[in-house]
Parts: structure tokens; C-alpha cells; sequence
């Protein structure tokens, strides 16, 4: 059953993917799911700590994803032997498992909103948004390809240039998603382009 502290952070997530953060006060919050302020104030200090515990709650997601697709949760230079390690197919995988991610829960679909609504007004929103989402993404998949390419896993190329032409689709069709009745149909699609992007760079034989 669903903790009180676990709606008051979806309901807040979901208002702050809908109007913004810095428009969504705790008493909106507490309104929406009709209790008191200081009945929130039992769970979470402020809206901060809201705030807060959405972040760390996201970063514990990836790390588990990370984990169950055996691909790296850090950052190169935090373990860059495991980097070393990925297979193709982790990557096709694990591209597939972050694309329903971010297009079918709703978690994870809302702190994308919420990013997208704040990122031109809050610096620390702008730095969560390109972590998450555009750069951060992209030097994640730059590392794993210099590496694969090091390893003769895939053929010479500038691994930045894999990685966006790798990731450009993806983003692109995360975004359509918001729009689409038919996410399987995208799914698809990003399937086919992983695929054929394997096909064009990895080494035969």
C-alpha cells in the first residue's frame, strides 16, 4: 500500500512536471492530496526536501537499471574498467530499457517535464537536464565506445561522433513520445536504428 510520504513525492513531482517548481508551493501540494501543511511537514522538511529526495530517487533507479543491464552506473573517471566490459548487446538492451523508462513511467516521465519546464529559468535544473538527459547521455556513450573501439569491438571512428549519432534518434523520439498514442511504434523504430547503427560500426570476424 502507498505511504502518505510516497504520494505527498509523486503528487509533487506531478505538479512540479505540470507547472514548474518554483510555481508549486507546499500548500499547493498539500491541497492537491488534501491534507494540512503541517501533516506534510511530518514527512518532508520543505519543498526542497521534496525536491530532494526525487533527485536521489532517480539516481537510485539508474543505478539499479545500471546494475540489472550490466553497464556502468559511474562516470569513466569514477571506474573506468568498467567500461571495459560492456558487450553490445548490454548497449542494445539497456537503450531499449531507458527508452520505456522515460517514455512509460511516470515517475521518470514527469521528472523529464519538469526538467524540460525548468531548465531555461533554474541553473541546477539546466545542469539535472543535460546530466540526465542531452550531454550527460552522450560522454556516457562516448566513453563506452572509445572503449569498445580500443578493444576492436567496433570499427575506428571518433567515439563523441558515435555517441551522438547513437543518442540524437533516441532523444528525438523520447520527445515525440509525449505526443504519440503509439510508443511501441517508436520503440520500433529506435529498435531498428540501434540495429542498423551496430551493423555500420561494429567490426566483423
Amino acid at each position: 500500500m502507498i505511504t502518505t510520504k510516497e504520494k505527498i513525492l509523486m503528487t509533487a513531482l506531478r505538479l512540479f512536471a505540470k507547472d514548474g517548481y518554483e510555481a508549486v508551493s507546499v500548500s499547493t501540494i498539500a491541497g492537491e492530496l488534501g491534507i494540512t501543511k503541517g501533516a506534510l511537514y511530518k514527512h518532508y522538511k520543505n519543498k526542497r526536501d521534496i525536491f530532494e529526495s526525487i533527485v536521489q530517487r532517480m539516481s537510485e533507479i539508474d543505478t539499479e537499471r545500471s546494475q540489472h543491464y550490466e553497464v556502468p552506473k559511474e562516470k569513466y573517471e569514477d571506474a573506468p574498467m568498467n567500461y571495459e566490459k560492456v558487450l553490445i548487446e548490454n548497449i542494445k538492451n539497456f537503450t531499449a530499457a531507458q527508452f520505456r523508462f522515460w517514455t512509460e513511467d511516470d515517475f521518470a516521465s514527469n521528472f523529464r517535464k519538469m526538467l524540460t519546464l525548468e531548465q531555461y529559468r533554474n541553473t541546477e535544473m539546466a545542469e539535472l537536464y543535460s546530466d540526465c538527459i542531452t550531454l550527460g547521455p552522450v560522454t556516457y556513450m562516448e566513453d563506452i565506445f572509445r572503449e569498445m573501439i580500443l578493444k576492436g569491438m567496433l570499427k575506428k571512428a571518433d567515439p563523441k561522433q558515435l555517441a551522438i549519432e547513437f543518442y540524437a534518434p533516441m532523444y528525438l523520439l523520447i520527445n515525440i513520445s509525449d505526443t504519440s498514442t503509439d510508443k511501441e511504434k517508436l520503440l520500433d523504430l529506435l529498435n531498428v536504428h540501434i540495429q542498423k547503427f551496430i551493423q555500420n560500426n561494429i567490426m566483423e570476424g
